[in-house]
């Protein structure tokens, strides 16, 4: 990990960002959170790295700046690289339909409107294209997600989860399952990122385990960042927590027999497999701050990076469907291609500058990078699920109110 600099040198107030640090305590010292870990750089330097409390509380192992942790949906925006890196040598196109590649997804059928079954179908109207997966506008979902088709993904363990099977067994699987909507018509967090993973595999020739080790982790030097925990490691491994019903802290997923250990690992999910460090992550996010570049090369085109960070949708998220996620509101904020894009703070009423970018994880992680700033933030913990705190709106308004210049 790099060296933490003086923050008046970046721009940052010492005691206004020690605000963050009680904060990170309160929800410590509550019992609400085990341990939790903050970083900000600014202009490729840190100005503040702290981690406080327990990655597991059962041994009293502490979060240090090396914890592991499980990223879950902060794999999308690499997995979104993985495939843009592929767009750059012209081997597809975004409006190519999926089934060119994936033949299992022509003739899909989608659920008519107010549906209470499953069978309650139609033909769809449109074809799925790689910039609806790429955007959320598929039509899939999630099984934590509400409706006919949610319960559905619910009940057949339609999650990519680790142990489910692979990649290309679980896509198999999901072709035979209708879609909440037409395609291109609204915008729906679901497992579209995992179907760019597996078009990464198509079209790279390589499963996306090897992929991303070879042309973004090794590059990177992000040495943490795999699918699943190898055994060495597993003594820096966090554990993952909920609350019961009384509020208190429980087990979710205990670090020594974690779902994500390397040996039981079979799906590589591009929408949420990955394990990683903030220092490892902290690698890919200054690389979309820097437009591509990095020590030693240039991972995407500078374009490239841009145009990923622009907002796709003709409007804010709201506007499709979607106007709260997560705790935080989707009004004033768009999507690119993988994270979402600030469009209007003021509108979103979150502290912000218009094209941040980042995306949050399951377990109540969350990254974005600032190109107005000049900034890149990152926070950790291992509670799922990320909605049941205001942890992301709190950090937005933290971040920016400790900077002076």
């Amino acid at each position: 990990m790099k060296p933490v600099h003086q923050p008046e040198s970046l721009g940052f107030d010492p005691k206004r960002l020690e605000y963050i640090t009680d904060w990170m305590k309160r929800y410590v010292d509550g019992g609400k959170l085990a341990g939790t870990q903050t970083l900000i750089a600014r202009s490729g330097k840190i100005a503040y790295h702290q981690s406080i409390g327990q990655a597991d509380r059962e041994s009293g192992l502490p979060w240090k700046n090396d914890t592991m942790a499980r990223f879950y949906s902060m794999t999308k925006p690499i997995t979104s690289v993985a495939l843009m890196m592929l767009y750059e040598k012209g081997l597809f196109h975004l409006d190519d339909p999926l089934e060119e590649f994936i033949p299992a997804f022509k003739n899909m059928q989608v659920l008519r409107p107010q549906a209470r079954s499953i069978e309650d179908t139609e033909p769809a109207k449109a074809k799925i294209t790689v910039h609806n997966l790429l955007t959320h506008m598929s039509g899939m979902t999630y099984g934590f997600n509400e409706g006919v088709l949610g319960k559905h993904y619910d009940a057949s363990k339609m999650d990519f989860g680790p142990t489910r099977g692979s990649l290309e067994s679980q896509i198999e699987k999901l072709a035979e399952m209708p879609l909440q909507f037409n395609p291109g018509t609204r915008w729906n967090y679901g497992v579209s990122t995992d179907v760019v993973g597996r078009l990464v595999e198509i079209i790279s020739g390589q499963d996306l385990k090897s992929y991303f080790h070879d042309n973004i982790f090794s590059p990177l030097g992000m040495v943490d960042t795999d699918f699943g925990i190898p055994k060495e490691k597993i003594n820096r491994y966090a554990t993952a927590y909920g609350a019961d019903e009384t509020g208190a802290l429980m087990v979710m997923d205990p670090a020594g027999k974690s779902a994500f250990r390397k040996e039981n690992v079979a799906c590589y999910s591009g929408g949420g497999g990955l394990i990683s460090t903030a220092s490892d992550y902290l690698k890919f996010a200054e690389m979309l701050r820097c437009r591509g570049a990095y020590d030693g090369g240039q991972l995407l085109g500078p374009r490239t990076v841009d145009f990923m960070m622009e907002n796709h949708l003709d409007g804010d998220l709201a506007q499709y469907g979607q106007a709260v996620f997560s705790e935080v509101s989707f009004v004033g904020v768009g999507f690119g291609l993988g994270g979402w894009v600030m469009m209007d703070p003021p509108l979103s009423q979150m502290m912000g500058s218009p094209g941040d970018f980042g995306w949050g994880g399951m377990a109540s992680t969350v990254f974005w990078v600032d190109p107005m700033e000049d900034m890149t933030v990152l926070f950790l913990t291992q509670f799922i699920p990320s909605s049941h705190y205001p942890l992301r709106k709190e950090l937005r308004s933290l971040v920016y109110q400790a900077m002076v210049d």
